[in-house]
């Protein structure tokens, strides 16, 4: 039995899988998610969340380490070659004894000693979704939206055929659209909210986020609201009205109840509208995408903003991953993917779950 951990490090959540597998089927799959800001914690607690993850999921025993990572641009880093850098330095110190694989842009598992252009392995973690989901469709439009940002991945023919390699390259065309579900700005959803039959400009401060605007209109729990808040105080709706009052500089005794859900209404659908562009731009790009191509929604955002935006579009066939792949990854789509590229890297071939 070979025990294969996959690691997605982001700047604000690093999350892992562990795939236990034999003779090429997958026999278990653990999923973890830790909430992990990358500008406010030192190197020697990253090190300690990589030891947890190595003594917890696969009691102290791994055949190997899969990696791709986007925490390389937060700006706790004066520039990606020092942010890649330090954390596969960390990796490597902590699974020293273990061999260690990173994931390219380009789509290849390259050995940690052998990468050459560490730029290639910035922000790669799309390609393991892309990866993941074209080993069951052909042909089809990947939209992952996470707490952060969403990716927007176009498969043809069983291949990920993303025009873009880097960051810059997929937020000017469409495969990139930074807006998520939990850390999102209000103000960098929304320029102009309607107040009182009127319309408001915002405060460019950080007073309200995408959790407080989801929180507000039901779309996720307390318990799913796993980031910090703007003003450090409660995770709780009337917190959360609070907080998005304060974006047109009010206070939830200026506003009624129905003025604040019809501000989070407008947020919400903008954030569709952005989403949902993105994926039209996809499917206009020089590829010449089937316009009825299925669109597989994924991430922790999936039910209330990826598959509202393929609703939006008149998507005719929305798939949610949970229905394509045994096994319920969505919320860690990336660490799976990379940790399954990992396992095929040390069998030698495409490995599957014993359910498929």
């Amino acid at each position: 039995m070979r025990k294969i951990l996959g690691l997605d490090i982001g700047g604000a959540n690093t999350k892992a899988t562990l795939l236990e597998e034999s003779n090429g089927l997958i026999t278990k799959t653990v999923l973890k998610s830790d909430y992990f800001p990358f500008w406010k914690k030192t190197k020697d607690e990253f090190s300690g969340l990589l030891v947890n993850y190595y003594k917890i999921l696969s009691d102290s025993f791994l055949t190997g380490v899969g990696v791709t990572m986007t925490a390389e641009l937060s700006d706790v880093y004066t520039s990606k070659q020092q942010g890649i850098n330090t954390i596969l330095d960390a990796v490597q110190r902590v699974f020293k004894d273990i061999p260690v694989w990173v994931l390219s842009s380009d789509g290849y598992i390259i050995p940690v000693n052998e990468v050459r252009n560490p730029l290639k392995i910035a922000s790669a973690n799309w390609v393991a979704t892309g990866f993941l989901v074209a080993q069951y469709l052909e042909d089809c439009i990947v939209v992952d939206v996470g707490s952060t940002s969403t990716s927007i991945i176009p498969i043809a023919n069983g291949k990920v055929i993303a025009e873009g390699l880097t960051d810059l390259d997929k937020l000017i065309n469409g495969e990139l659209v930074y807006t998520g579900s939990l850390r999102t700005n209000v103000s960098a959803i929304v320029k102009s909210m309607p107040i009182k039959g009127k319309i408001a400009r915002v405060s460019s401060e950080f007073f309200a986020q995408s959790a407080d605007v989801h929180l507000i209109l039901g779309n996720i729990s307390k318990e799913d609201y796993t980031v910090e808040t703007p003003d450090g105080k409660e995770k709780t709706k009337n917190m959360a009205k609070a907080r998005l009052s304060r974006v047109v500089c009010a206070d939830s005794n200026m506003l009624t109840k129905q003025e604040i859900f019809q501000m989070a209404q407008h947020v919400y659908n903008q954030q569709i509208t952005e989403i949902s562009e993105g994926i039209n731009q996809v499917k206009k790009s020089k590829y010449q995408i089937n316009q009825d191509i299925p669109i597989v929604v994924t991430g922790f955002g999936k039910e209330f903003l990826a598959k509202k935006s393929a609703q939006k579009i008149n998507s005719h066939s929305i798939i949610d991953i949970d229905e394509i792949i045994p096994e319920a990854i969505s919320l860690a789509t990336p660490a799976t993917g990379v940790a399954v590229m990992t396992a095929n890297e040390i069998e030698g071939k495409r490995v599957k779950w014993m359910q498929q």
